[in-house]
């Protein structure tokens, strides 16, 4: 690359150095490899269905193993609104109201997202914020006659900058839910709520939100503005941590034909590199167990209770087995085990904790056995929610074979998958379910140090995407998944969920869903 003295500079404060930046680009020039699906992980073959036996166990494992266990909450919560809203911004800039009609617009156009927008209106936890927001604008939302003239008041009352502006607010922070009494809550809100059942030591619950530098301000409000009636509904304290995906994870924007894009200025664009970024986030972090969850996955209070068994079901699960696997490592440095002692830490391996174990271990010395289950056994693990595939987007479980043709559960998504290859296509689209990004784990060794989540990262699982920039294509390259690619080495446990713990909002029509509508007082 030619570089001036100012893309050296840029490069210095992004907290990057010129040989990253250099080997980004010729990752953009080399391609990254497709994941090798090899099957789908299904009940019985990767995924464990809970028993009436198993979950009334696990809770019961959990509720008297967690004291003294320093657990916390995970929320991703970076992003701004401004895709939930992407139906709306569009018709705002398309939308010619001396053409032709809403109802013309939308059945010309096919827009059902934008017709179940209207009908729902009402319904809308920010609906009377916005007729309010229009009164101070001077404009009174009952007394316009014209149906475009008012729906497109109120369109832009909710959007424009100048005015509520949420299209640029952070998810987190927008009205969520409405309860009988005229309560709006936001997903933050629920968030606290919800963790109040699961990661509390009686006195105190943590969490921990990854958010924009910008929006720190506004979730210092939203905590100083609900604090006193949370604690008081669930006799807590609520230690809340933030933090900010670093600068040093942000990848080099590059043309079509790879050569680094500059904006109009001449500097050097550069782009946070996707969720993959927070493994950094995750291992700053110091607990025995951490629950990770994304910031629009919540439910109205009545549901709470419901999605929380669950939570401790995939942490008790993560405690048993957690339990077993220290008890083998401290076994193992007693380098005192015989061949049916390994035997039977290799079959634990197998069993919980699907790990696929060499067709050679038979053949090794037990020496080299010991080194080899040592190293399988010392790892991070991952319990995983798993829910039925009913047509919702989302990464999936599957058995993956690597470089070296060692095979391991994995949560794959789509982009990483070669889906122009008929056998991995047919493969990828047979999957019985999907990973709801609902995550419980453990991050510390047999002798209470913290893994380095660095360690366990396959880099090789990156993702280069297409973009525009002011009009201009560009290529872009996403680190590998937080639960994916950040974790492909890592033990990992799937386990099959109910559908009443996924309710996330991608877009705003999905606060229309009956877990989202409005609810008893809390």
């Amino acid at each position: 690359m030619n570089l001036s003295d100012q893309d050296l500079k840029k490069i210095e404060e992004k907290g990057l150095t010129l040989k990253q930046v250099n080997k980004q680009i010729e990752t953009f020039k080399t391609g990254l490899p497709y994941t090798h699906i090899v099957d789908t992980a299904t009940i019985g073959n990767g995924i464990t269905k809970l028993s009436d036996e198993l979950i009334e166990e696990t809770i019961d494992f959990f509720e008297t193993h967690r004291k003294g266990l320093h657990l916390l909450k995970f929320v991703p919560a970076s992003g701004a609104a401004t895709r939930m809203f992407k139906f709306l911004f569009e018709f705002l800039k398309s939308y010619d109201p001396q053409v032709e009609s809403i109802n013309s617009y939308i059945n010309k156009h096919e827009l059902k997202d934008l017709s179940l927008f209207l009908v729902g209106l009402e319904k809308f936890p920010f609906y009377d914020l916005v007729i309010k927001q229009m009164s101070r604008d001077g404009s009174d939302y009952y007394a316009i006659e014209s149906i475009r003239e008012r729906v497109l008041t109120f369109v832009h009352a909710m959007l424009d900058e100048d005015k509520l502006d949420y299209g640029n607010f952070p998810k987190g922070l927008l009205p969520f839910h409405e309860y009988k009494n005229k309560v709006i809550s936001t997903a933050f809100e629920e968030h606290l709520f919800e963790t109040a059942l699961y990661t509390s030591d009686d006195k105190v619950a943590h969490l921990h939100f990854t958010v924009s530098e910008k929006f720190r301000d506004k979730f210092v409000e939203e905590t100083e503005r609900i604090e006193h009636k949370v604690e008081k509904k669930t006799g807590l304290k609520f230690e809340i941590e933030y933090s900010f995906q670093m600068q040093s994870t942000d990848t080099i924007a590059v043309t079509p034909d790879n050569e680094p894009f500059r904006e109009e200025d001449g500097s050097l664009l550069f782009r946070p590199s996707g969720h993959g970024a927070l493994i950094k986030n995750l291992n700053e972090l110091d607990a025995d167990i951490i629950f990770i969850k994304n910031i629009d996955n919540v439910v109205m209070f009545m549901l709470k209770e419901e999605v929380a068994k669950y939570k401790k079901i995939l942490a008790g699960i993560l405690m048993k087995v957690q339990k077993e696997a220290f008890e083998f490592m401290h076994q193992l440095d007693a380098d005192t085990l015989e061949e049916a002692e390994l035997n039977s830490i290799a079959e634990f391996l197998t069993r919980r904790l699907n790990v696929k174990i060499s067709h050679e271990f038979e053949r090794y010395s037990d020496a080299y056995k010991r080194e080899y289950l040592r190293e399988k056994l010392n790892r991070p693990i991952r319990v995983c929610g798993m829910v039925k595939n009913e047509g919702e987007p989302g990464g999936g479980p599957f058995w993956v074979r690597d470089q070296n043709w060692n095979a391991s559960l994995q949560i794959v998504e789509s982009a990483q998958v070669n889906l122009n290859d008929p056998a991995q296509k047919n493969i990828f689209k047979n999957a019985t379910h999907f990973n709801p990004v609902d995550l419980v784990c453990a991050t510390k060794d047999y002798k209470g140090n913290k893994f380095d989540l660095n360690e366990f990262v396959d880099e090789k699982s990156a993702f280069i995407t297409n973009k525009t920039r002011n009009g201009k294509a560009i290529k872009a390259l996403e680190l590998p998944g937080l639960w994916n690619g950040s974790m492909a080495f890592w033990n990992s446990i799937f386990v099959e969920v109910p559908i009443v713990t996924f309710n996330p909002v991608k877009t705003v029509n999905d606060l229309l869903k009956p877990p989202h509508q409005r609810g008893d007082i809390r």
